[in-house]
């Protein structure tokens, strides 16, 4: 079908004003994309967000906090008996952990009634706990292997056999690192969330020199030695199960190739279907 054009003619004053209205609304469709768009970043885009935790308070937290004035929990009287005042955490020590005992005891010269100077006779125990912490212990461990070799071959210019005695591999061939040693840095890093640079700046205020570049080579090297061949039967494992249970953790991942540092990656957990036991009657 053929279209025809029209052509309308209207007065110049009545063109130039919707010539004007036109332009006026084509700013305000300009302004309202621009604040959409901005509503959007917003709202999906990447932030930094600052802490509203004071940076500037950080070590003097507890003087701040403190009041020398302030006296401890106070009795309150309740339906005629007294009690302290509610604690809102329940802390505890377990019953696992290793028990150091220390008694402290009188000299014997202490042990004569300071009224009538009899002996004194012992009456009951006072028991303390205390939670101690003990840092890391950190030491060198140097192998020495003794070789052995045969007199009575020297002495007859035989071929000398040299016997070794067994020892155990490294770790790492050519590293000072040890398997304490990376497990230390493997569960700082990835279960205390400890970056490498901060390890770095411990092992400096304990005198020894460690950079963040060794620590990552230790890594990579004792993953791709000794936890792949683990993930590997681990998968092996799964694959061969009629039932699997997942769970997808998302995470960012700085530098992952192809990938922008704000998109989102996954982590998957799998394991496999416990068989429940038949009770039987």
């Amino acid at each position: 079908m053929l279209k025809v054009e029209t052509t309308v003619t209207i007065p110049t004053t009545e063109y130039e004003s919707l010539k004007a209205e036109n332009a006026e609304l084509t700013k305000k469709v300009e302004w309202f994309m621009d604040q959409f768009k901005l509503a959007q970043h917003r709202r999906f885009g990447a932030s930094s967000e600052k802490s509203a935790y004071d940076q500037s308070n950080l070590f003097n937290e507890a003087e701040s906090v403190a009041d020398i004035h302030t006296c401890e929990p106070e009795l309150t009287e309740i339906a005629r008996h007294f009690r302290k005042r509610k604690r809102l955490v329940n802390d505890r020590l377990p019953n696992n952990l290793p028990i150091e005992t220390i008694e402290h005891d009188l000299a014997s010269e202490d042990k004569n009634c300071p009224e009538c100077g009899g002996g004194l006779h012992f009456v009951s125990r006072e028991t303390r706990r205390e939670l101690v912490v003990v840092p890391p212990q950190v030491k060198i461990r140097e192998h020495i292997r003794k070789v052995y070799a045969c007199r009575d071959c020297e002495k007859d210019e035989y071929g000398v056999p040299i016997i070794k005695a067994p020892v155990n591999e490294p770790v790492i061939k050519g590293s000072f690192a040890s398997p304490e040693a990376i497990a230390h840095i493997m569960c700082q890093k990835f279960v205390m969330g400890v970056p490498l640079y901060r390890q770095e700046q411990d092992w400096k205020r304990q005198g020894i020199e460690l950079s963040r570049q060794t620590m990552s080579n230790w890594i990579i090297k004792a993953t791709e030695d000794w936890l792949e061949p683990i993930y590997n039967g681990l998968r092996e494992i799964l694959l061969a199960q009629d039932t699997l249970h997942a769970d997808e953790t998302t995470l960012q991942v700085l530098r992952e190739p192809g990938k922008e540092p704000q998109s989102k990656s996954y982590m998957w957990l799998y394991r496999k279907r416990q068989k429940q036991k038949l009770k039987t009657p």
